[in-house]
């Protein structure tokens, strides 16, 4: 008893936690930290999840015990559904849970007002970004959201929204390890490009500069290595 004490007491001089000690001794964080606790710090995590979010897995991202992360999203929950009878309207979007878990969608009553948005000038050349998301997912597929949007560096969801409602990309299965929906092109993309499969894709190598073909080639290989 007297060594254990001992231990501790040079374990609290020294600044390191014993061995046994409470995680959040070592914690550089905790949600309380962050303006709005834990309710504001699992909507900023939802907003840039690419699926449905498991209550344990963030639980464990945040540091968290799992009841305290559900009774917070069936609080955030009944917020954005409002109440009408005391005239608080609902939010434009919802928190929905589901056997995959937890994530934002837009209301299905809004439907219309999202698919102008989005279907607004389709007939439109592509943008800069929505083509740049159309051939890592062309060349690369199946992929999911996060592995476009980590070759690009940034967030993707929308121009691949916008290439889904076209028609040029679908979702078909799931990511093994992470459960994301994995990302391919479909048929219309074929027809548009004029193949008659994706072995008939043009070889990128002849766009590439000589002196640096290999370099960027090896720098994306070990870039989706690590995805």
């Amino acid at each position: 008893m007297i060594e254990d004490d001992t231990k501790r007491e040079m374990a609290s001089q020294s600044g390191t936690a014993a061995p046994g000690s409470s995680d959040k001794l070592q914690q550089a964080w905790q949600v309380d930290d962050f303006p709005g606790g834990l309710p504001a710090c699992l909507e900023a995590v939802l907003m840039v999840a690419d699926g449905p979010q498991q209550e344990r897995d963030l639980a464990h991202a945040l540091h968290c015990d799992p009841k305290d992360v559900r009774d917070a999203l069936e609080s955030l929950q009944r917020e954005y559904d409002g109440d009408l009878e005391h005239g608080i309207a609902p939010r434009g979007f919802a928190l929905r849970s589901s056997a995959r878990g937890w994530q934002y969608v837009s209301r299905s009553e809004f439907e219309p007002v999202v698919g102008a948005f989005v279907t607004d000038g389709q007939t439109s050349r592509l943008s800069q970004a929505a083509l740049e998301a159309l051939a890592i997912i062309a060349y690369k597929q199946p992929m999911t959201r996060a592995q476009v949007a980590s070759i690009r560096g940034v967030n993707s969801d929308g121009v691949i929204r916008s290439l889904t409602v076209r028609g040029l990309v679908q979702e078909h299965g799931a990511d093994p390890q992470t459960h994301a929906a994995l990302l391919e092109t479909t048929g219309l993309f074929l027809e548009y490009m004029g193949l008659d499969s994706l072995d008939d894709l043009p070889s990128l190598a002849p766009f590439l500069p000589a002196d640096a073909g290999q370099v960027v080639r090896e720098a994306a290989g070990e870039q989706l290595g690590a995805l």
